[in-house]
């Protein structure tokens, strides 16, 4: 099942590819980014771009019916690596506790020459304490 949120960009032509799936129990999101009409939400800065592709990702997984905790590895692409630190500040906003997975992947360029990062997430929906 293809998953929207509201708060999320949509891909530019209707059908290109999806934001976030869902197959039973199992969620994946595309790649956010920090693009936005105008430039990058957070402007050059990795860490404001790192804020930004987290918080698209958040969103997602929760529309997937999902919790944060629920993500069991993240994928996140770097055009330059020496800006880890920053993007590793930015992402313990966002998951604390037992952390997912993680591969850190150095890149020539993102889909717009001033973003800086690129974050994808998987996942697996836990049961909720009905009580």
């Amino acid at each position: 099942m293809r998953i929207v949120a509201e708060s999320v960009p949509e891909p530019p032509r209707e059908g290109m590819f999806s934001n976030a799936v869902v197959r039973g129990d199992r969620f994946w999101t595309s790649g956010m980014h920090a693009g936005g009409r105008g430039g990058p939400v957070g402007g050059d800065d990795p860490y404001g771009q790192a804020r930004e592709a987290f918080r698209r990702v958040i969103e997602l997984v929760r529309a997937c019916g999902a919790r944060p905790e629920d993500v069991t590895v993240l994928r996140i692409y770097l055009t330059d690596v020496a800006d880890k630190a920053e993007v590793g500040r930015a992402r313990g906003e966002f998951f604390t506790g037992e952390m997912p997975c993680s591969t850190l992947v150095g890149v020539s360029q993102l889909v717009d020459p001033g973003l800086k990062v690129e974050v994808e997430a998987e996942g697996v929906m836990t049961p909720r304490d009905t009580k």
